[in-house]
């Protein structure tokens, strides 16, 4: 009984026997490997099934942009493969590509099809895709069912059936949810400011013009990089403050750390962020002999707070952003520096723009990324928001995947009327890019009139601004 109870229960692994070699791998095509699935390409589309006349290529091909993916067997002869690109052969990436041309060879084996179409899906999100789409032949559809697509119309391609389906890209949703989702519960029953300012980071001091804000480093940043750490202590609070309409009057830190030499590296930042802000450390408290962390409290002034809630459905949504400097090393596709080329004044420019512009509604775009916060602004407004892609300013230097959920250094999100403009930001760019609409959750509005959904309700689940505290 012992025995099989063991046999049942344990994996034996037998170290002396070597694991078999998969019967083919999945990789970006060589020279030689586009020349290969052009082959395989030309015989299926062209000569076999006549969908196109002469030849199947198109403009994708003399995209530089467009990738390959060809599967190879173990002596490095070519299965199959696909191609995907940008939807737009040489227009601009605005992060909506397709996949097309997935072949195999007679002979292969049936799973080379799929996994093409997995390492196409991989392929393109890493390259900063927000929606994938393909259009297959009806045949087909359900081996894409399977693969997680879902259908989104019909079209004709050579005079046969053929579906549209789209790869659900599920990187704005997940972020969001892990960072903001959590909050409606964990804040049941506390003022959070009061009623008019909740989902705000900041709060209103009541019976003052002094509003206040806190924010934390994540423990594993401050660890890897303490001087950045330090830094955007104080840019993450003087943004909060910034997006109320407040002028910052000053910085209070919570610093630990292993040892006095770690921890300087952290106050280090956190002086030279002071410094550059013009906005002094007026006391705090320091501890060692403990794992590194950081938390800062920002205190600023203003009479009249922008709330995050103040829009309403039918306002222009407007993105102010400095789109200078560029990943901050170590952190390539998460965090934006643009923040330590400025000067004083430019950075106090940027930081202005708000209280200058006095919008219905203003939050600053931070760890839930673009869309996240559209979504929590919007939410807080007791609305839903629409993103038009497009329209979003974005550094050259990164993808759309990758802006719309990075921390972008000083970006802010403002609501106001139609015809109300924002006010000069000195070196940041700013852009009309969506409105407010009535429901719920984010849309995203492509360059065909099309949309697809972001986030598809409320990101935090403290409701409404006006509606009072959960």
């Amino acid at each position: 009984m012992t025995t099989d109870l063991f046999a049942r229960n344990v994996l034996l692994v037998d170290h002396r026997t070597r694991p078999a070699a998969p019967a083919w791998r999945v990789e970006d095509a060589d020279a030689a490997g586009r020349a290969a699935h052009h082959r395989l390409r030309h015989e299926a589309f062209v000569a076999d099934q006549g969908l196109f006349p002469g030849t199947d290529r198109d403009a994708a091909d003399d995209d530089p942009r467009t990738r390959q993916l060809v599967a190879r067997d173990a002596g490095g002869e070519v299965l199959g493969g696909v191609r995907l690109g940008p939807s737009d052969p040489g227009g601009p990436d605005v992060g909506w590509w397709t996949g097309s041309r997935l072949v195999s060879a007679r002979g292969a084996p049936p799973g080379v099809g799929p996994a093409l179409v997995r390492a196409a899906c991989a392929t393109a999100e890493a390259a900063g895709a927000l929606r994938f789409d393909a259009t297959v032949q009806d045949r087909y559809e359900r081996l894409f069912r399977r693969l997680g697509w879902r259908r989104t119309g019909a079209a004709s391609v050579g005079g046969r059936p053929h579906a549209t389906m789209t790869w659900p890209v599920g990187r704005l949703a997940a972020l969001a949810g892990a960072t903001k989702g959590p909050l409606g519960g964990l804040l049941a029953g506390m003022h959070l400011g009061g009623a008019g300012f909740v989902g705000d980071d900041g709060a209103p001091v009541p019976g003052t013009d002094v509003v206040a804000a806190c924010d934390a480093i994540l423990p594993s940043m401050v660890e890897r990089d303490p001087e950045w750490a330090g830094w955007c202590g104080a840019l993450v609070n003087v943004n909060d403050l910034s997006a109320m309409g407040a002028a910052p009057l000053g910085l209070l830190d919570a610093v630990a750390g292993r040892d006095a030499s770690f921890t300087a590296r952290v106050l280090a930042g956190l002086r030279a962020a002071s410094a550059a802000w013009g906005v002094p450390v007026l006391g705090g408290h320091t501890q060692l002999g403990v794992p590194a962390a950081l938390s800062v409290t920002a205190l600023g002034r203003t009479r009249r707070p922008v709330p995050a809630g103040g829009g309403r459905p039918g306002q222009h949504v407007w993105l102010t952003a400095d789109l200078g400097g560029g990943w901050r090393r170590g952190h390539t596709g998460r965090q934006w520096d643009s923040t330590s080329v400025r000067t004083t004044a430019e950075l106090q420019e940027i930081g202005s723009a708000v209280a200058r512009t006095a919008p219905a509604a203003a939050k600053d775009v931070s760890m839930a990324g673009l869309v996240g916060t559209l979504g929590m602004l919007a939410e807080a407004s007791g609305c839903g928001a629409v993103l038009d892609v497009a329209a979003v300013p974005r550094p050259d230097g990164a993808t759309v995947g990758d802006w719309f959920t990075c921390f972008p250094g000083s970006a802010f999100l403002t609501a106001d009327d139609p015809g109300r403009a924002v006010a000069p930001a000195g070196p940041a760019t700013t852009a009309r890019c969506g409105e407010l609409v009535p429901g719920s959750g984010v849309r995203l509005r492509w360059p065909d009139g099309s949309t697809t959904p972001a986030l598809p309700g409320p990101v935090t689940g403290l409701g409404p601004a006006t509606g009072g505290t959960p």
